[in-house]
């Protein structure tokens, strides 16, 4: 099924190459500055972007820090929902909430729910999605209102 689904090699490979030239392009920088920083040879960096020849977890984290962009939090958005996601957001301020939000939620929920963390159930996680950005959805709203009554006069 790998071989022709969404999870075959040149499929990843494509989209991680995506990611990776939009962080090269984002950053301003020459192919020589971020192969060099990156610890990459230049042609392997060519071909990385090019999509020929896939990129090691360590490489593709060190040639978005070399890029600008927060590894971890780029590098999970392409794991865990797209390319695209991970190309749309990046270097946004939802990237880095989001990379933040990962790291923090598995001692989040160890500390929160103590010896129920063994009872959390697979299929409540898209619910779970929902009404996490609905509280921060909320939380952003309630923060405007906020700063609408603090505006000094003019």
């Amino acid at each position: 099924m790998t071989e022709n689904g969404p999870l075959a090699e040149p499929l990843v490979r494509a989209d991680l190459a995506r990611v990776l030239l939009a962080a090269f392009e984002a950053s301003g920088r020459t192919r020589c500055d971020i192969a060099r920083e990156a610890h990459i040879h230049r042609d392997a960096l060519r071909r990385i972007l090019s999509g020929e020849r896939s990129a090691s977890i360590g490489e593709a984290l060190r040639l978005l820090s070399a890029c600008g962009i927060p590894p971890h939090a780029h590098l999970l958005l392409f794991l865990g929902s797209s390319g695209d996601h991970a190309t749309s957001w990046l270097q946004s301020d939802l990237a880095l909430f989001f990379g933040e939000f990962i790291a923090e939620l598995p001692s989040a929920l160890e500390r929160v729910l103590g010896n129920q963390v063994h009872d959390v159930k697979p299929r409540w996680a898209k619910g779970t999605a929902h009404r996490v950005a609905r509280l921060l959805s909320d939380h952003i709203d309630e923060l405007d209102r906020r700063d609408a009554l603090y505006v000094e006069p003019a």
